[in-house]
């Protein structure tokens, strides 16, 4: 893909940034476009190393987690691999996608570890669910004492973690729920990924509410689409490719420049895709057909981080 410069000369995208600046647009500054790896784990790392760079990312986003690419319990020895390959691809490996909830799990100081020795910098969350038979302020007060647990551990190992918002009913959905787990802890060690697609399924006209409040914690993003569909009369959310949704992706943007939120953004695929959209080793449809539509998300991604 290339862009015109200065007096027409055609630059190949990589030698610029993520996205370019025209005179008279706001730009959103993002640190970088990732891809997540959960829609390549059909391929090895060498293999989803070069189809990122192939389709323009700048970076990964490496799921380390049960039935990621790198499994929790092998974190030491298939970490350092799969990271040489993302960067000898020229690209960033700066970020990894965990199901680590307590600084007590077998594996979490280990994959907290490693990560930051290979210089990873942020880390996402796994879930938490909200028992039926116990009162929520009670489960909200020991996940407090665990998130407090992890910032401590993550202040150690000099990395971010973030915990995301989910559409649903756990942990995270309401987004407030999140604010109160992390308001008295330092956001340079424990955040939010904020995902404005599952902020919108739970709150189309108080996302914004939402991501002001999470401001000061919020260093990196997830993003995707979605739109309402009826089925045998009732309503459900189906994922769709980006900018073909219900998300308001403009006026999402034009809020991030506004808030002065910079961060790595990692895309997410997670509409029907012949397997890969759920993260599987073995996929349905041809390979180049996952690639063009992940390609095609990229760079309408590009277009919509023009704020007018």
């Amino acid at each position: 893909m290339k862009i015109l410069g200065i007096g027409g000369m055609a630059l190949p995208m990589s030698q610029t940034a993520s996205f370019f600046y025209n005179p008279g647009r706001r730009v959103f500054k993002n640190k970088g476009i990732h891809l997540f790896s959960k829609h390549l784990q059909w391929l090895d790392y060498d293999g989803m190393a070069k189809a990122a760079r192939e389709m323009g990312f700048d970076g990964v986003d490496l799921t380390v987690r049960p039935k990621g690419h790198v499994w929790p319990e092998k974190v030491e020895e298939d970490l350092p691999r799969a990271v040489e390959a993302i960067q000898k691809a020229g690209l960033k490996a700066e970020l990894i996608t965990t199901a680590i909830t307590s600084a007590e799990e077998k594996y979490t100081e280990k994959i907290i570890k490693t990560a930051s020795q290979l210089g990873i910098q942020y880390y996402r969350m796994g879930w938490l669910k909200y028992e039926d038979n116990e009162p929520i302020p009670e489960q909200l007060e020991r996940f407090k004492t665990q998130f407090k647990a992890l910032e401590e551990m993550n202040r150690h190992y000099n990395i971010h973690g973030a915990y995301q918002n989910h559409a649903g009913d756990s942990v995270g959905s309401p987004v407030w729920d999140i604010w109160y787990l992390i308001r008295d802890l330092d956001p340079q060690w424990l955040g939010c990924r904020f995902d404005v697609r599952h902020a919108m399924v739970e709150g189309m006209n108080s996302w914004t509410v939402g991501l002001r409040l999470l401001q000061p914690y919020i260093h990196s993003l997830d993003l995707k689409d979605f739109q309402w569909k009826k089925e045998e009369g009732r309503w459900k959310v189906e994922t769709v490719p980006i900018g073909e949704g219900a998300v308001d992706f403009p006026a999402y943007f034009q809020l991030l420049v506004e808030l002065k939120i910079e961060a790595p953004i990692t895309l997410h695929v997670e509409y029907p895709l012949g397997g890969a959209n759920d993260g599987a080793t073995q996929i349905t449809i041809p390979d180049e057909a996952v690639f063009e539509a992940i390609s095609k998300d990229r760079e309408k991604l590009e277009t919509l981080m023009s704020v007018d």
